[in-house]
């Protein structure tokens, strides 16, 4: 049987605004075919021309009643037709009507599905897998179900990579897992390759599907993939108050009696259903019954044959000793799936390839099709098949989940939105923080004086009162800005607005080599690198994925907040919320940059096709939220008390011995001069002891173990117009950014205990050289500093994340090229700043 050949077929990019074809067939390679006809572009399917973006490209589409966006390269390589396509829908009419009523039937090797691990055996702990789609409220369902506050966001790719918890449940030890989200268990991306591995190498006791109630067909399409895999599962039907005020019916207990799987309704964001759900889970632990019901997924005819004779090859044969069962890797070399085959490699006897190569084409002739295309079009056919019996959907539906995008994705309005968005995220960081920080900052002050008063001279008075309260405390005071900008960022994530900003800048972002998806985790540079870096394991191509880690780095995160408010305070007070999107702006556009030079480089010739789900926009929970700026003030208020604590101790140090040094002058004989003179008044012996003071601590710190070391680094910052205190505080940056506040907080002290950090740095003068009496920081000075603090040596955890996600020379590499690019970038600011007369 053959897809008919006289319809009338074009391209999917033909069509206009608000009008709908039929699937037929999709051209290219193999890898974005596979992932569109896994993401439901299969044949008989209907799909509607929803926008273009603002700058035409890409474009959004709707189908199987979720929304996509592909560029016009993409769509133009999937054919339709408007024409009704009768013959293609009788191929697939097995599919419908066969699977139900051969549930049982079949050969098939089953796969013994038992826990690997003996320590949980001997401590009865049942293992338990969140496995689902992205967006599909799986880690909302993990955090309800565990207590625990990891990261929920309304968009691919929040779940990067494996998190755990281990809870009592009914007098029953659980260990729950919380898998990455990915759409199936090919190999298309590492999320896909990665579930999949885990599921068989490490075999937990039961899966737990959860699907997006609302997005039924294209969710089920894993579960049928697990269905292949014989694991023992029970379904999560999550967002189940979404379908009923939709008015959408699913009889779910008679689907559930279809496929042999328990189906439980839940919703994630409340934690309603999550006790039955781990009670149905543990059933199926302790019931071997429940286990043997499920369906045994099958094929027609031509395909089952197909299976059949690779499989009894590989039983036949001694060579192959893996982790798969012999069916499952019949079927993935029927549709050459690529990490299989080469994970394999020299194992699989060239018999084997012969016999699965020799179906791969006896399939193409009798179908005129790629066999992993027809696989992917069945199971989607047995879905359908399915859902026909359980599914009533409304004529129209209630709630339109995507009306937002009328203004956020609009042509005209699309752009000015998002940047309005963003200077309002920055203005507000300073205006609304403003109130907090000051509040901090007396509270931080008042200790300080308490304590000077209170205890006795001596180091430790000084390590207290300069180190730590003087170190920490110049960083604590930011922390209500942090919060503001994280609160900003969970509103992008939790709404699904993060998804529609990449939808935005994906024509631009193709321009400079990247993929739109990277917009994303650059998005999320601004809030932390670390995490950022991470989340680029959601692009498919390794070459998307290393070019965006090399810029991740120059998106200001919130760790160089600190520096920017301390500067922008302290040097333009009237420009506060515009210097600071500058700053933001000019990472952008140097990250365009970089990320040209860097294809041009490294990545010639390599493009990858940008295929993205745009999610239903939903509100955001306040708890969730609320629970968001919690955790980041939290990690923040940890890092004071671990990392930048113990620099505030060591820099302090460096900077406190050694005490015995040789001064210039005698200044304690001017001191008592001064005190002895009876004709200055009190206020002028203050005034001038305080100078003299300020002089001798300056001169002894240039004598300190931090001096020598700033005087010895001060030749290459010279250029810049910075003196050896900037240059330390620069080197203390490296662990973490935040550290260059405090150490300018130790650095910069004064007699006058009141007087605050910004008002130190704006009336700091040279003492000696060829700038005695002129200010150390001038608005260009501070504003170049700005810039290579901005770019220079990512952080210790940024170094380290990047070693993970790619390997230590392109960590090395990006060390090298950013701290280079700062000296050279500050350079120039300042050297062309002092020509301009600034």
């Amino acid at each position: 049987m053959q897809i008919n050949q006289n319809l009338q077929t074009f391209s999917l990019l033909e069509l206009r605004e608000g009008e709908v074809g039929e699937i037929v067939r999709i051209r290219g390679n193999s890898d974005f075919r596979k992932r569109l006809t896994e993401m439901g572009f299969v044949s008989g399917t209907k799909a509607k021309v929803v926008k273009k973006a603002p700058l035409q490209d890409p474009i959004e589409y709707e189908i199987m009643g979720y929304h996509i966006s592909l560029r016009r390269n993409e769509a133009r390589h999937i054919e339709i037709t408007t024409e009704q396509n009768d013959e293609n829908s009788n191929l697939y009419e097995y599919s419908h009507r066969h699977y139900f009523h051969h549930k049982h039937h079949g050969h098939r090797r089953h796969l013994n599905w038992q826990s690997n691990s003996t320590e949980n055996d001997q401590e009865n702990i049942i293992s338990i897998a969140f496995v689902g789609n992205p967006n599909c409220g799986k880690t909302s369902l993990f955090n309800n179900a565990t207590g625990l506050h990891e990261r929920v966001g309304n968009y691919s790719g929040v779940t990067v990579g494996v998190k755990s918890s281990f809870i009592d449940f009914e007098n029953n030890n659980l260990e729950i897992i919380d898998l990455p989200g990915t759409y199936s268990l090919s190999d298309y991306s590492l999320e896909e390759k990665y579930v999949r591995e885990y599921l068989f190498n490490q075999k937990p006791d039961v899966v737990v599907n959860i699907i997006d109630s609302t997005n039924l067909e294209r969710n089920l399409y894993l579960t049928t993939q697990l269905l292949e895999m014989n694991v023992p599962f029970v379904i999560a039907l999550n967002m189940y108050d979404e379908l009923n005020k939709n008015n959408i019916q699913f009889n779910y207990e008679r689907f559930a009696e279809l496929i042999g799987v328990p189906i439980i309704p839940t919703v994630g964001t409340k934690g309603e259903g999550i006790n039955e759900l781990l009670k149905q889970a543990i059933n199926i632990h302790n019931n071997d019954a429940a286990k043997k019901s499920q369906i045994k997924l099958r094929y027609n005819q031509d395909i089952e044959n197909a299976i059949e004779k690779i499989q009894n090859a590989i039983a036949n044969s001694d060579e192959i000793k893996c982790i798969y069962p012999d069916r499952f890797l019949a079927l993935k070399l029927l549709e050459s799936n690529k990490s299989i085959i080469e994970f394999l490699d020299t194992k699989i006897p060239e018999k084997i390839r012969n016999i699965a190569s020799a179906q791969i084409k006896e399939l193409r002739k009798l179908y005129n099709e790629e066999p992993d295309t027809l696989i992917a079009n069945f199971r989607y056919g047995f879905i359908r098949g399915g859902l026909q019996e359980t599914l009533q959907m409304p004529p129209k539906p209630i709630m339109d989940p995507y009306l937002l995008d009328n203004l956020l994705t609009h042509k005209f309005w699309g752009f000015p939105v998002f940047f309005l968005f963003m200077w309002l995220t920055f203005q507000t960081t300073f205006t609304i923080g403003s109130f907090p920080m000051d509040w901090i900052d007396q509270g931080v002050m008042l200790l300080s004086n308490l304590i000077s008063k209170t205890m006795p001279e001596g180091s430790f008075k000084d390590l207290i009162v300069d180190g730590i309260i003087g170190g920490v405390g110049s960083v604590i005071v930011f922390l209500p800005n942090i919060l503001i900008l994280f609160f900003f960022i969970s509103l992008m994530e939790d709404t699904g607005y993060m998804a529609r900003a990449a939808f935005l800048m994906d024509r631009l972002m193709h321009k400079i080599g990247l993929h739109g998806k990277s917009f994303i985790p650059l998005l999320m540079g601004f809030g932390c690198n670390v995490p950022a870096i991470m989340a680029t394991r959601t692009l498919d191509n390794p070459k998307d994925r290393i070019l965006t880690i090399l810029i991740i780095p120059l998106m200001s995160c919130s760790a160089r907040i600190p520096v920017y408010v301390l500067f922008i305070s302290a040097f333009f007070v009237a420009y506060q919320g515009l210097v600071l999107l500058s700053l933001y702006l000019f990472g952008i556009a140097l990250a365009i940059i970089m990320a040209i030079i860097f294809k041009n480089l490294f990545f010639k010739n390599q493009d990858q096709h940008f295929v993205m789900e745009l999610p239903p926009y939903r509100t955001p929970t306040v708890r969730t939220t609320f629970r968001h700026m919690w955790e980041k003030s939290a990690e923040y208020l940890k890092k004071m008390g671990s990392l930048i604590l113990v620099a505030s101790i060591l820099i302090w140090a460096l900077g406190y011995y050694p005490r015995e040094v040789s001064f210039s002058k005698n200044y304690r004989a001017e001191i008592n001069l001064i005190e002895n003179n009876s004709s200055l008044s009190d206020k002028d012996k203050l005034e001038q002891i305080q100078e003299i003071e300020t002089a001798m601590e300056t001169e002894r710190l240039e004598q300190s173990y931090i001096g020598k070391i700033g005087h010895f680094i001060e030749p290459i910052i010279r250029p810049m117009g910075w003196d050896w205190k900037i240059g330390v505080s620069i080197v203390s940056g490296l662990p973490a950014k935040e550290v260059i506040v405090s150490t300018m907080g130790v650095l910069y002290q004064s007699n006058e205990e009141s007087e605050q950090l910004q008002t130190k740095l704006q009336n700091q003068v040279y003492t000696t050289g060829e700038n005695i009496d002129e200010k150390v920081f001038t608005p260009l000075r501070a504003y170049s500093l700005m810039l290579f603090v901005l770019i220079y040596f990512p952080c210790i955890a940024v170094v380290a994340a990047i070693n993970r996600e790619a390997n230590w020379k392109w960590a090395l590499f990006t060390v090298s090229y950013t701290t280079i690019l700062a000296w050279v970038v500050s350079f120039l600011f300042y050297q062309i700043g002092q020509i301009l007369g600034f």
